[in-house]
């Protein structure tokens, strides 16, 4: 994501390097090449000037602090423009009422079912809401059958009528449904057209009045860059949206669709879904993407993936166990689906400063952790829970069981000793340098 759009800033920056203070002339030649970069990532052409110009604004005049080289200060300058483009913070949505209604609105294949999912399961997961999801795209003939489907993963119940062609009747019917059962957030799933038509523009035009919902999200596919924004733009129109959803943005995007909408629409990016996974999706937030951009990493977004996957119960058993050396396989593995949970490889990596940089050439495979998995999967209970008993032999059986080779299970073994070393060492650091007390029961 944005990687393009990040290697040609920081080539921009590097004009300004050396020089002493800042001019005119080095501020142009710099914003030139911010333009172009820019236009190349798929920004709206008047958005791009804009920007430039107000940068170059609050640029001339400046001056350079002796801690501050030029290159520095215009990246601070860019950086805040960054943010305040993408709507400067995040912005809630509104959960107020008895239920609360969000009506999804977008082309087909824009992800509205999918991220109508994502959403019951952080609704229910994060704000302890009790959501319901309805389908209510009666036209498309596996609409309702995948609704159903990301419900079952994510635990929440779908209202469907399958026989009943009529939308409105059936968001209507749904509402009535949840304030019977007590659910307190109805998610309103409906058609999209492969292009804005009349037809469907006055389907959800019912739809909203029909149940005035307190919230309308345009969920928007960031691949498609400027079509993406046209179209926003056609649809904030006929129904005056309150904020934007951008999907895919893991995906080979150029981020125009993400600088340029807020400006364009004149309303929040509230969400971006950042894989296939049911949990990745994240509240937009315009100052920490602005760093990812400028290639500063996203140490607070990284932070808050791990914390939710934190089990403090669970850790102070895996504390116990450190502490008395009977860290296993079981737990190695146990700690690898946390991590797994915690979003794609390459996009947790690059939240890291510097390592977006080092990494954007990598070829960072989700499946990365697939063989480990099957070689310990291929072990027995005993083996798992007692490493050391792992000899030649059955070393051999769990190559062949996982298909791997006796030398990648050697690797794993030898890999997994040393982590479980390291791991004692620093729980006897914590400790102030004593064993820590045995726990016995």
């Amino acid at each position: 994501m944005f990687e393009n759009l990040s290697d040609r800033l920081d080539r921009s920056f590097k004009l300004l390097k050396g020089e002493g203070r800042i001019t005119e002339i080095n501020v142009a030649e710099t914003l030139k090449d911010v333009r172009k970069a820019l236009l190349d990532a798929d920004v709206n052409y008047k958005v791009a000037k804009q920007f430039t110009d107000t940068v170059k604004e609050k640029a001339l005049g400046q001056n350079v602090l002796t801690s501050l080289k030029p290159s520095q200060l215009m990246v601070k300058i860019i950086h805040d423009e960054l943010a305040r483009l993408m709507g400067g913070t995040a912005s809630d949505v509104d959960l107020k009422g008895s239920p609360a209604v969000i009506l999804m609105s977008g082309l087909q294949g824009s992800g509205k079912t999918t991220f109508s999912g994502k959403l019951a399961n952080l609704f229910k997961s994060k704000k302890g809401k009790k959501p319901l999801l309805v389908a209510g795209d009666v036209y498309r003939p596996a609409a309702i059958e995948q609704l159903h489907i990301l419900g079952e993963q994510v635990g929440v119940p779908v209202y469907s009528e399958p026989e009943n062609k009529n939308p409105v009747e059936i968001a209507e019917n749904a509402i009535k449904e949840a304030k019977l059962k007590g659910y307190d957030v109805v998610i309103v799933d409906t058609a999209g057209r492969l292009a804005v038509d009349e037809e469907m523009m006055k389907e959800i035009a019912a739809i909203k009045n029909a149940i005035n919902p307190n919230e309308i999200l345009f969920v928007v596919d960031a691949m498609t860059g400027q079509d993406a924004v046209n179209t926003a733009k056609e649809f904030n129109d006929q129904l005056d949206f309150n904020g934007v959803v951008l999907t895919k943005l893991d995906g080979d995007t150029r981020g125009g669709a993400a600088l340029s909408i807020r400006t364009v629409v004149d309303k929040p990016i509230k969400f971006a879904g950042t894989g296939e996974k049911m949990e990745a999706l994240d509240v937009f937030h315009p100052e920490r993407m602005a760093d990812r951009i400028l290639g500063m990493g996203d140490i607070v977004s990284l932070v808050e993936r791990a914390q939710e996957q934190y089990d403090e119960e669970e850790a102070k058993r895996l504390q116990k166990k450190i502490a008395r050396n009977q860290f296993d396989f079981t737990d190695f593995v146990s700690q690898i689906q946390q991590i797994k949970k915690m979003g794609n490889l390459k996009d947790l990596a690059s939240m890291i400063p510097g390592v977006g940089k080092a990494i954007k050439d990598m070829n960072i495979d989700d499946n990365a952790f697939k063989s480990i998995e099957a070689i310990i999967y291929s072990m027995t209970v005993q083996e798992r829970t007692n490493p050391s008993i792992l000899n030649g032999s059955r070393r051999q059986r769990i190559a062949k069981g996982s298909g791997t080779t006796v030398q990648e299970v050697n690797k794993l073994i030898k890999q997994f000793d040393e982590t479980r070393k390291m791991m004692k060492m620093l729980t006897t650091a914590k400790a102030g340098g004593k064993k820590m007390p045995s726990f016995r029961k």
